[in-house]
């Protein structure tokens, strides 16, 4: 079975017209066109980290409950108040966002939701729109100063810049950079992959392995440092597979493989138990709920799914 390999985030189908957001004559005429399509966004607490506060009011935004989940949008004329940024244009129609201060309600035929909810849900469109758009409010709602000399700092660039009120020294969108790795070892029927459980996490949730990348350091070598730090495994050969925005609040996640080849010394306490899957261990184990694996909006899943060769059910 053919596994798709670009995760749920990672799919957006609108051109993101970089060039027209220092073009402030285009930008005018754009938000005066009854056509353009505004997305109101909630602006949740993006300081707030854990999946119960991911689930809950992070930038959320209405999606229809009728049908296939769509975003709901507006014409500007009809949009609340609040930072506006530039999402893109498709087929001539501009799209923004809006972040309001304001709590989104729900309404007939509408609710509001998060990006992690109903990212795997949403079609490319939407979903390419959303993605972008809770990253830049979070890092809007994040760098109201500047970090050179503390300065209040103002949104520019159709709100993918800032810029600070005393020097004004331009600041762009934050992204963390970190890794992903599924780890394997053997060949053949006896291959095994490599799952964690955190030790805040339920009893039953398994994932691959990650961290963020240290400054000066390679993708590739921080894959190594990872897994030696986090199971106390030697990995060589890693291969990039796909890659990943995650802006809960400003990562960006690089996927890899890693082949295990020894054993060193463990000297990292965020991951409680390992355990090695053959892949009829782990089809059986997903389908029993032994273990629950992480949802498809996240590109653990595709990194699993790609190994195993086919789709498990279950999900956090």
């Amino acid at each position: 079975m053919h596994v798709d390999i670009t995760p749920s985030l990672s799919r957006a189908s609108v051109d993101a017209a970089a060039h027209r957001r220092t073009d402030t004559a285009w930008l005018e005429k754009a938000w005066g066109d009854p056509g353009t399509r505004v997305l109101a966004l909630e602006g949740g607490d993006p300081t707030s980290y854990g999946w119960k506060a991911l689930m809950a009011k992070q930038s959320r935004a209405l999606v229809t409950t009728e049908g296939e989940p769509a975003l709901v949008f507006t014409a500007p004329a009809q949009a609340p108040g609040g930072e506006r940024y530039l999402l893109g244009v498709d087929g001539g129609r501009a799209y923004f966002a809006v972040r309001s201060p304001d709590e989104l309600v729900a309404r007939d035929g509408a609710r509001p939701a998060s990006l992690r909810e109903v990212g795997p849900l949403l079609g490319d469109r939407d979903t390419g729109l959303l993605t972008r758009a809770v990253a830049l409010a979070n890092w809007h709602a994040t760098h109201g100063f500047c970090p050179a000399c503390g300065s209040p700092t103002t949104l520019s660039g159709a709100g993918h810049l800032r810029l600070c009120e005393r020097e004004g020294r331009e600041q762009f969108p934050r992204t963390d950079p970190a890794v992903i790795m599924l780890v394997h070892r053997g060949h053949g029927d006896g291959e095994q992959v490599l799952l964690g459980n955190n030790p805040h996490w339920d009893a039953h949730r398994f994932s691959v392995l990650a961290g963020f990348v240290d400054a000066g350091e390679s993708l590739e070598q921080a894959v190594v440092r990872e897994v030696a730090e986090e199971a106390g495994i030697v990995v060589e050969d890693p291969r990039y597979l796909s890659s990943q925005p995650w802006p809960f609040p400003r990562s960006l996640m690089m996927g890899y493989t890693a082949r295990a080849v020894g054993e060193t010394e463990r000297t990292d306490d965020e991951i409680g138990v390992l355990r090695w899957f053959t892949r009829p261990e782990l089809a059986a184990a997903a389908a029993t709920g032994e273990i629950v694996l992480p949802g498809p909006v996240s590109i653990a899943r595709t990194l699993i799914e790609h190994w195993q060769g086919e789709a498990l059910p279950g999900r956090w």
